[in-house]
Formats: structure tokens, C-alpha cells, sequence
């Protein structure tokens, strides 16, 4: 006989049991076992394709997506959004703290980032860098997309510190270590830190010219007197700032933590947000703070659009994420369940609104990967494709990702509206990249002043429309109608049409070269030709089977 623990359980035997079937009213059938570990990695065909085409580090992420796709991190990231971060404002002596408290399992998230590469893989030297970062952002997004936040902040942050090679020496090893130090130091007593960024008032939003936030020469340092209106992740070790100096609107380093006391950033609120629950997000008063000038002054937006334009490209690459998270968790709902005597997936409208709906994950992947690499080269023509690349990519990927996913959820009928479920927690992620840093009409305009502003960038984005041309006839008819329609810059009231013409050609030049023949094809036929619904699923003519044996498989 063996021997039993205190708990009646067998010695060495496995401490979980199934859970019961048999209700005594009824039985449970029919219904799919939720999977303890995620293959995202392993179970992605697309990425895979995608970080090997553009030259991503593959053993790293197949790693990676181990630890981020694990039951135990999944969990930490469940644990973080049910518990959400609690502003603390006063010690019990009435001393003033200003600090977020987060549940454990917001900093095992972070710290599992941290150490396998997100902020750092861009930076490391190695060939495919920012590709293996996207690839990093595209997963963890579907695990949870709080923490990355201040993750792409830290990796952004990056090239704009370059302005300042003191400051650069202090921070850009820390923001590079694998190292998670969430402790109230300051940053010379840290291994690893992370970076914020404020640039937002009430009275600006995307006008950032309109900041009235004040900064006045201490010596070799600024004091800034000011209002932040959103301030994300707030515990921070620092944040990039916008304040008027002498000298016009200058770009500043705020740190958080000073020698011996706290610098003077106040927090006013944690703001009440619709999704990115497990992230804190909030108002802060600059009151005499401390600050380090980065770059000339005037020059703040030059030096801190580094940031944003970083930023940028894990806009574009989360909302893929999302969708792509939304799409697996119906494909193992359809596989799992029977409706009227057939398994879901082997329904043939079942089948036609998934393949609609996973070609525009590939789309949204195979374009920011794109850029990613773009983002890796140094060319001129690299740096100016992914300019204007990565806008009409986050652009594009936004606005298909709120549709994408409520389809998705849709899948799984009543199921997909609960909490218990994945599915409420990715939809309300969805509007979220884009309105951050710049919402629709903003990316649009900023499109228009691209293609007007720098010549180069048009010039490389028709290099890569042209180079697919002659691969299929539909495609080079739409590009053709497209140049027809608009033989230069549209009004500005067209904006929208014609970002969104020119993302969708961009997206379908870009699975031409990189998708298989299903995909691409897909695309073309669903998106650039021939006749449709306005709604997901309203198509005919694509490769169903083969499109739905990626997704599944």
C-alpha cells in the first residue's frame, strides 16, 4: 500500500484530480477543455515565418515563448488585472509617499519580460534586433498587454537618451539590463530600470506646442513646475518630458527617485481606464522636480520623436497581437465543440468568417515585421520606409483589431462575454494602440505631412509597391487605381481613404513577398478585388483550408 500524505493523497502521486463531469442534474459535454499552456510560439506558424524571413533571433524567441505562453505567467498576468494597481498617497505618518502599489504578479510579469528581452533584444547588436523585439511584443501583448507599456517605453527611450552621452552612460546600460528592480532608489543604486514618458495636458492633447509646463535653469540642472495629464506606468525610475525653457520647448529626463528624498512628482489620480487594467495610468504635478535637459533647448520635439517614433512600431505590432490572441482562442473553441451533429470548425460559415478574420492577423503581422526590419537596417531608404511604414501599419492594424476581435469573441457565443474567458479582457484592449501617441485622424495627418515633407519616404514606400508588381493582376490593378485617384497628396478631408488604401496595398505588398500563396492570394482577392460584404465573413473565393490549417495548426 502507499504511503499518504496529510491530505489523503498518495505519496508521489499527482495532487490534481479532474474535475467532476457527472452534476448529478446533468452531465457536462460538449464543452472544450481550457488549455493550461499556450504554444505561442510553437503554435504560430505566421511568426515563425515572419522572424525567420526578416532575420529574427528564432532560439531566443522559441524560449521566450515558453516563458510568456506558461500556465504560471498567464496566471501572474490574470492575478495582476484582477488585482489592480492602488494609489498611495500618504504614509500613515502623513508624510507624502506618492507610489503605486501593484499585486505580485504584475512584477513577475514585468521581471519575465525584462529578462527575456523585450526592452533590451533591439539594442543587443545582433542581426534581426528589432525584429526579435517585435516578435516579443506581439506575444506578450496576448499575455498581458499592461505590462507592455512600460516595457516599449523603456526599449523606446533608448535612442532619444543618445542626445545627452552623460545621461546616456547612467541610464541606457540600466534601461538594457535583463535586471527587474520595481524598489524605491534612486538609479545609481539600480541594476535595471525602466523609462516613462509625459507628454500629455489638458489643454493640448496632441498639440504638445500647447504645454505650459515651466522649466527654470538650477545650475547644471532644471526644476519643472507643471501638469501631466496622462502619465502611464508611474513607478517608473524616470520619464522623458516636455517643458518650456528659455530657449522654447526643450525635451527633459525626470527622475523619479532622488539621493536621500523623492523628487518633486506628485501623483493626482490613477485614471479609471476602460482595458490595461494591470497597468497604472495617471495624472502627476511636476512641483520644482528635478530635471535633466536632453538636447538643445527648443529642440524638444526633435529629440523626443525618437521615442515616439519607436513607440510607433509596438503600436503596430500589438494590436496583431491581440487579434492573433483572440483568433487562437476561437480556433480551440471551434475544435472543441459540436453544434447541430458537426464539430464548429467543419461548419462552412463557421470556416468562411475565421479565414477573413486570420487574414487580417497575417496582414498586420506580415507589415509591422516588415518595418521591424526596416527599422534594423540603416539605410537611408530603410529609415525613411519606416517612417512612413509603420504609420500606415499601426493605422491600418488598429482599425481592423476592435473588429477582429469582437468577431472573435462572437465565436464563442455567450461564452466568449465572460470574465472567465480571455476574450472581454483583449477587447477592451483593442481601441487602446490606436489612440496612444497619436489617435486616427492624428497618424493620418502625420502621414500626409511625411509624404510632403520628405520625398525620400514616398520614394521608398513605391520602391516597395513595386517590387511585388506583375505577381498578380488584381493587386497591380488596385495600386494602379490608387495612383490614378490620387496623382499626389489627397485633401486633407481624404486622409482617411487614403491612408487606408495605401496601408492596405503596403500590408498585401508585403505578405506577396513574405506569405504563402493561400494568404496572399487571400488578401488580394478579399481586400483589393472583387466583390464583398462590409462585414467579416462576407467573401468568397479564398483558400479556406489552408488559410484555417495555420491558424490551427
Amino acid at each position: 500500500m502507499q504511503e499518504q500524505d496529510k491530505s489523503g493523497t498518495a505519496a508521489g502521486a499527482h495532487r490534481s484530480s479532474a474535475p467532476r463531469s457527472d452534476l448529478g442534474t446533468h452531465s457536462v459535454e460538449n464543452q472544450p477543455q481550457p488549455r493550461s499552456a499556450w504554444a505561442i510560439w510553437d503554435g504560430d506558424r505566421a511568426l515563425r515565418e515572419q522572424v525567420s524571413h526578416h532575420g529574427g533571433d528564432t532560439a531566443a524567441l522559441e524560449r521566450t515563448g515558453a516563458t510568456y505562453g506558461s500556465a504560471d505567467l498567464r496566471q501572474a498576468a490574470e492575478d495582476a488585472r484582477r488585482d489592480p494597481p492602488r494609489l498611495t498617497l500618504f504614509a500613515r505618518s502623513g508624510h507624502r509617499l506618492d507610489e503605486v502599489q501593484f499585486n505580485s504578479g504584475y512584477h513577475r510579469v514585468m521581471a519575465a519580460a525584462k529578462a527575456q528581452g523585450y526592452a533590451h533584444s533591439a539594442w543587443s547588436g545582433a542581426p534581426g534586433g528589432h525584429v526579435t523585439h517585435a516578435a516579443h511584443v506581439y506575444m506578450l501583448n496576448q499575455v498581458e498587454p499592461g505590462v507592455c507599456c512600460p516595457m516599449t517605453m523603456t526599449y523606446a527611450a533608448v535612442p532619444a537618451l543618445q542626445a545627452d552621452a552623460d545621461l546616456a552612460k547612467v541610464w541606457v546600460p540600466r534601461l538594457l539590463s535583463p535586471d527587474y528592480d520595481g524598489s524605491t532608489r534612486p538609479v545609481e543604486q539600480k541594476a535595471g530600470v525602466t523609462l516613462g514618458m509625459a507628454m500629455t495636458e489638458k489643454q493640448g492633447g496632441s498639440d504638445v506646442r500647447a504645454n505650459s509646463t515651466r522649466a527654470v535653469r538650477d545650475g547644471d540642472h532644471y526644476r519643472l513646475t507643471g501638469h501631466k495629464w496622462f502619465c502611464s506606468a508611474p513607478m517608473s525610475d524616470g520619464f522623458l518630458t516636455l517643458a518650456y525653457a528659455d530657449g522654447g520647448l526643450t525635451c527633459f529626463l525626470v527622475p523619479r527617485w532622488l539621493e536621500g528624498e523623492r523628487n518633486g512628482i506628485r501623483l493626482q489620480r490613477l485614471k479609471d481606464k476602460l482595458g490595461n487594467r494591470a497597468n497604472a495610468s495617471s495624472e502627476i504635478e511636476y512641483v520644482d522636480a528635478l530635471a535633466y535637459r536632453l538636447g538643445d533647448e527648443g529642440a524638444g520635439v526633435r529629440t523626443i520623436i525618437e521615442m515616439v517614433h519607436h513607440t510607433r512600431l509596438d503600436t503596430a505590432l500589438a494590436p496583431a497581437g491581440l487579434m492573433r490572441a483572440a483568433l487562437a482562442e476561437a480556433a480551440w473553441w471551434v475544435q472543441g465543440r459540436s453544434v447541430f451533429q458537426k464539430k464548429l470548425i467543419d461548419q462552412p460559415l463557421m470556416r468562411s468568417v475565421l479565414a477573413d478574420l486570420a487574414l487580417d492577423t497575417e496582414g498586420a503581422l506580415a507589415s509591422g515585421m516588415a518595418m521591424a526590419a526596416a527599422f534594423d537596417r540603416q539605410d537611408d531608404e530603410s529609415r525613411a520606409l519606416a517612417r512612413i511604414g509603420v504609420a500606415l501599419a499601426k493605422y491600418l492594424g488598429n482599425k481592423r483589431c476592435i473588429p477582429v476581435i469582437g468577431e472573435a469573441m462572437e465565436v464563442l457565443g455567450g461564452m466568449g462575454y465572460i470574465e472567465e474567458t480571455p476574450m472581454p479582457m483583449l477587447y477592451r484592449e483593442a481601441p487602446l494602440n490606436g489612440i496612444w501617441e497619436g489617435s486616427g485622424n492624428v497618424i493620418c495627418l502625420d502621414i500626409l505631412r511625411s509624404l510632403a515633407r520628405e520625398p525620400r519616404a514616398g520614394e521608398a514606400l513605391n520602391a516597395l509597391l513595386d517590387r511585388v508588381r506583375g505577381g498578380d493582376r488584381r493587386y497591380d490593378e488596385a495600386l494602379a487605381a490608387h495612383r490614378d485617384r490620387w496623382s499626389g497628396l489627397p485633401a486633407e478631408g481624404e486622409a482617411r481613404w487614403f491612408a487606408e488604401s495605401l496601408a492596405t496595398l503596403m500590408t498585401a505588398a508585403c505578405l506577396m513577398e513574405t506569405a504563402p500563396n493561400a494568404v496572399a492570394e487571400g488578401y488580394v482577392t478579399s481586400r483589393l478585388s472583387g466583390a464583398r460584404g462590409s462585414l467579416p465573413g462576407s467573401v468568397t473565393g479564398l483558400d479556406e483550408r489552408a488559410i484555417l490549417e495555420r491558424l490551427t495548426g
